[in-house]
């Protein structure tokens, strides 16, 4: 009988590849700005290293402190890459930012699937500058049949919440 976690490579290794190349396909976030949220280093099935480098746009004050919005993107960024579905969102998160970052610094995420349950994903991401963990969180998920943005909410009485108006 296989383990849950041996049950869960066979699943991702026949999602995320393409059958010619035997390759990681990227099937989802293709737009996002790697200088904004990190670029790609390895990308495996249920598996991804990236790497945020900070810029001065990232910078909250005079001493160089890296604000914390753009670790927690590179982070999330992260985390839906390692799920790697088209229409992957991000419903819940519990993080820890453990040590600040500064610029010049450079951290690497690496971010593992850790429970797949239907459409839900949990993720779990850490972030090293160096030696040092700056960052842990675990990433609820969910993939959606259709992008998020097309898709057709219902309130507690089945009414539309949609009336032409993008819900934000």
């Amino acid at each position: 009988m296989a383990t849950d976690e041996e049950q869960l490579d066979e699943e991702l290794q026949i999602e995320s590849y393409d059958s010619d190349t035997q390759e990681v396909v990227l099937k989802t976030h293709e737009r996002v700005n790697p200088d904004l949220c990190g670029e790609i280093l390895v990308m495996e099935r249920g598996y991804i290293e990236t790497r945020l480098r900070t810029l001065p746009e990232m910078i909250a004050d005079d001493i160089g402190l890296i604000h914390g919005g753009f670790i927690f993107g590179a982070a999330d960024y992260a985390a839906m890459l390692a799920v790697n579905e088209k229409n992957v969102v991000l419903v819940a998160s519990n993080c820890q930012f453990l040590s600040p970052v500064k610029f010049h610094d450079e951290v690497k995420f690496v971010a593992r699937v850790r429970h797949k349950e239907g459409r839900k994903r949990n993720v779990n991401v850490v972030g090293h500058v160096l030696d040092i963990k700056v960052f842990e969180g675990e990433f609820k998920t969910v993939v959606t049949e259709r992008h998020v943005l097309k898709l057709h909410l219902l309130d507690e009485d089945g009414e539309s919440l949609q009336s032409g108006v993008p819900i934000v």
